[in-house]
Formats: structure tokens, C-alpha cells, sequence
């Protein structure tokens, strides 16, 4: 029996996943919503002109961004109350998720509104699929932070989470956050990369933390498009010991500089020195900050 196509309602937001690559990974329910929607609000316009014009599809488009969410949000809530329903999508995957679409989906539920879920593609879950995790548990952390300090000081407090941890990354970062995970978490942890996924030039490989400036050094080509790592978790002697490390470190730095705190307690709980004396740094940053 035919599958009936999906019709929008009124006075409803619908948060719909498009491609994050690949154009025919886009669902039937999310076309059925693009096209019987009053409005769409977009991150890019452009980029989705150039998914409505491969699918034939003709509606108003309206930016909505994070530099025009708090301005943008109060005419589209007006435009529901009034009776429209609207599509929220971003450049690719999940609005929402490490994209632009939260402060209207608040805004939204806080007037009364329904906000419904058109799920579809998302990195994440891509990379996921193909990481064969022996862990059920995982921590989606997203976007690391651009500046130096600021990234190493979050991933010492993350050196000793037990389970596998995810992040997103751009080319132009990709090197230094990279280079940091390997100082701060070591360069023996397993490291999923995975670039462009379903695009034409998709990577995804497997290696280790030690391993991964050098693959990304051997050609320019893989610096390019967008990274999803996954940073396998650590033993669980290795994470208990780190948490322990940690508190080691915290109590020296009271009474000693960086270089000597981290090397006592790399002395003391067998962690390396390198990864204590990144977050001794960052520590000490804070602290003045």
C-alpha cells in the first residue's frame, strides 16, 4: 500500500536534516516538509537554493543565522501564531546540532508552538555508524574552542573521560587541535577521522593520536572539508589514574611552579609529563585571566 506523502501543519516549526553532503541522502518526509511549508528559515540562503533547485522545489527562503537569530526569531514566532508553519534548516545535517536553530526552537516552545523533529542526516551519526565503538556510551562534545589556551585547558578536563568522545573541526583548525589531542591525551589513543563524509572525496581512517599530524602533513588534500574525530576511551586503569593525576597536579600547583608540578606528579602517578604540563599551563592561564 502507497506510503501517503507527509502534510504540514499549521502554527508549527519543523527542524528538518538535510544533506550534509550527498543530495540523495535527504529523506522523503523532509521533501514532503520543504515543499508544503509557508516559509523556510535558512542558515545560507545560497546553499539552499542549490538544494531546492536539484529537487524542483520553490518556496520564500529566509536567512536566520547567529548573527540575525535574535532580531529574525520575534517575525517568524509571529508568523506561526498567524498561522504559518515553517521549515528550520541549516548549511547540512541537524539545525540544532553544532549548528544554528536553538534560540528559535526555545522561542518557539516558549510561545505555546509545536516543534516538530525531521530527522535525517547528521555527522555525528555517520561517523558513529562506522567507528565500530565497543562502547554504547559516547560524549558528543562538537566544536572545540579556536584559541590555543582555551582548547587544551577543555581537553585536560576531558583527558580522563571514560568513554569515546567526538568532535567536529574545520580545515583551518584541524592541525592544531589535532596536534593538542595527541599532546594533552597522548599519542597512543585511537583516533577515527573522518573527512567529507558522503561527499566525493570521503576519508575516513583509522589511527592513532601519534599518527594523525603525520597523515594530515603528507598531503595538503586532507586538511581540506570537514572533520568529525572520534577519540576512542582510554583503559580504565589509564582513567581512574588520570582523574588521580589531576588532583595531584591541582595540590602541587599551591606550592610549585608549572614545569615542577607536572613533573612530580608525572613521578607520582605515572601519567605523562607532557599532558600534565599542558594542563598546568592552561591552569596557571586561568588563574591570571
Amino acid at each position: 500500500m502507497p506510503v501517503e506523502a507527509f502534510v504540514p501543519q499549521p502554527s508549527t516549526l519543523y527542524v528538518v536534516a538535510t544533506p550534509i553532503g550527498n543530495l540523495r541522502d535527504i529523506t522523503l518526509r523532509a521533501l514532503d516538509v520543504l515543499r508544503g511549508v509557508d516559509q523556510v528559515a535558512a542558515e545560507d540562503t545560497r546553499v539552499t537554493q542549490r538544494l531546492f533547485a536539484a529537487y524542483g522545489i520553490r518556496k520564500p527562503i529566509v536567512a536566520l543565522h547567529e548573527h540575525n537569530e535574535t532580531n529574525m526569531t520575534p517575525k517568524l514566532i509571529d508568523a506561526m501564531r498567524a498561522g504559518q508553519s515553517i521549515a528550520l534548516v541549516s548549511d547540512a545535517g541537524t539545525p540544532g546540532v553544532s549548528d544554528p536553530g536553538a534560540y528559535l526552537v526555545r522561542a518557539a516552545r516558549a510561545s505555546g508552538l509545536v516543534v516538530v523533529p525531521i530527522p535525517g542526516p547528521s555527522a555525528v551519526s555517520a561517523a558513529l555508524s562506522v567507528a565500530g565503538l565497543a562502547h554504547s556510551a559516547w560524549l558528543f562534545f562538537g566544536f572545540l574552542p579556536a584559541k590555543p589556551t582555551a582548547r587544551r585547558q577543555i581537553l585536560s578536563d576531558l583527558v580522563g573521560f571514560p568513554y569515546p568522545i567526538v568532535f567536529y573541526e574545520a580545515p583551518h583548525r584541524v592541525v592544531d587541535s589535532v596536534a593538542d589531542l595527541a599532546t594533552v591525551f597522548g599519542p597512543q589513543r585511537k583516533l577515527l577521522l573522518a573527512r567529507e563524509l558522503t561527499k566525493c572525496f570521503e576519508q575516513i581512517v583509522e589511527l592513532t593520536l601519534g599518527e594523525a599530524g603525520d597523515w594530515l602533513a603528507a598531503d595538503a588534500d586532507r586538511q581540506r572539508g570537514e572533520f568529525v574525530l572520534i577519540v576512542d576511551s582510554p583503559p580504565r586503569a589509564i582513567a581512574r589514574s588520570a582523574l588521580a593525576a589531576e588532583q595531584v597536579l591541582d595540590a602541587l600547583l599551591s606550592e610549585l611552579p608549572p614545569t615542577q608540578a607536572a613533573r612530580l606528579a608525572a613521578k607520582l602517578t605515572g601519567q605523562p609529563r607532557r599532558s600534565l604540563y599542558a594542563r598546568a599551563i592552561n591552569a596557571t592561564a586561568t588563574q591570571r585571566d
